[in-house]
């Protein structure tokens, strides 16, 4: 939505009624309604009732002919698939609602949750890593997921192949939460069915995607924000330069969380992300008594009891040093391709600096590669 909103003069409501999710889900579905448009309409008129009202009228001022809100059906099919599922929602702003998560920049308005939601108000550590792992690097996440259960850790991953199912797999019986890139109830990929159902059954699946809906490519940085954002620190299980795992680590720096990496071999180019990480300030981890000590916090609360809370740590100046150089690629970028060996050149940096950076920005969505070794940066 284009139009500009006054800041939140209303307290936001968790829904208390099946009515009042309905009203929170069609405008939380609506088209052009994200994350944060969400917000700002419900700071500015109170409730979802009144801002759904209101909502052809705002598109009507930014230019949207003829818009229409997500429908009172949709939003009853959804509640229904999610009933089917055993799904419960469960809203920013009530006390079931993570602390860690509430306080990211872009929170999500609600989550589907699956199995334990008990689990959320434990102390929560997150293990991502590559999805072509290797033979050591799942033992690692295995003993690394283990001991951290052991030690009254939640450990949270993607449910992805590689590093996230051996994470899930060895953290079941002390507490696993899996965050979903597409419905709570949709399994991707399918070879972790499985695991999905005994994390359904001794864990927690969490989503703020719509019920039953398939993962696409932009559900999947919306997915790590959540990783991150719910846990109090990310650790790194190789990771290529040009990795997922590698932006979810940036994602939660930007977040204030500490980030920590498993240092790989040289030679295994799975290993070069995290010891770029390493060398660029973030914490070598070898087992669970390297990630407790860097947090300085006991892990053992009251199940009961919402995780204490600590200062964000200082941002490393490898963060500044990527946002200024992400800002010099689209500086130099516009809607016509350039080569990109003559934007290497431009920016008079090392190809092995610029190209994984140039991927991020491509996986972010702020630049586009054609044909030819051509860069253009996206409107």
């Amino acid at each position: 939505m284009a139009k500009d909103l006054s800041p939140s003069t209303h307290p936001l409501t968790p829904p208390l009624t099946e009515e009042e999710w309905h009203f929170w889900l069609r405008l939380l579905r609506s088209r052009r309604v994200g994350v944060s448009t969400f917000f700002r309409l419900m700071g500015e008129f109170g409730s979802a009732q009144v801002a759904l009202a209101a909502l052809p009228s705002i598109a009507a001022d930014a230019g949207v002919k003829n818009y229409q809100p997500c429908s009172q059906k949709a939003a009853e099919d959804e509640w229904h698939r999610a009933r089917q599922a055993g799904a419960v929602p469960i809203a920013f702003g009530s006390p079931d609602y993570p602390d860690t998560l509430a306080q990211i920049p872009d929170p999500p308005p609600f989550l589907w949750c699956l199995g334990n939601a008990e689990l959320m108000r434990k102390p929560i550590i997150a293990v991502v890593g590559a999805r072509n792992a290797s033979s050591l690097g799942t033992r690692m996440a295995r003993k690394l997921s283990k001991e951290l259960g052991e030690e009254g850790f939640v450990v949270v991953s993607g449910l992805a192949r590689g590093i996230d199912a051996a994470a899930h797999h060895a953290s079941i019986d002390t507490g696993t939460i899996a965050v979903m890139a597409g419905g709570v109830d949709v399994v991707y990929p399918t070879e972790n069915a499985v695991l999905a159902q005994e994390i359904e059954g001794a864990g927690l699946r969490i989503s703020e995607i719509a019920m039953s809906q398939q993962p696409f490519a932009r559900h999947f940085p919306r997915r790590n924000r959540i990783v991150s954002g719910i846990a109090r620190a990310v650790v790194v299980i190789e990771a290529a330069a040009k990795s997922g795992s590698l932006i979810t680590a940036r994602t939660a720096l930007d977040q204030g969380r500490d980030v920590m990496a498993v240092p790989g071999h040289p030679f295994d180019p799975r290993g070069s992300g995290c010891n770029m990480l390493i060398r660029d300030g973030a914490t070598l981890v070898r087992g669970a008594a390297d990630v407790i000590d860097a947090l300085n916090t006991p892990a053992v609360v009251s199940p009961t009891q919402a995780p204490a809370t600590k200062e964000p740590p200082a941002k490393p100046a490898f963060t500044q040093r990527v946002a200024d150089l992400h800002k010099q690629i689209l500086d130099r970028l516009g809607p016509n391709p350039v080569p990109e060996d003559q934007l290497i050149r431009d920016l008079a940096c090392d190809a092995s600096v610029v190209s994984p950076e140039i991927t991020t920005l491509e996986i972010e969505g702020k630049v586009r590669r054609e044909p030819g070794g051509m860069l253009a940066r996206t409107t």
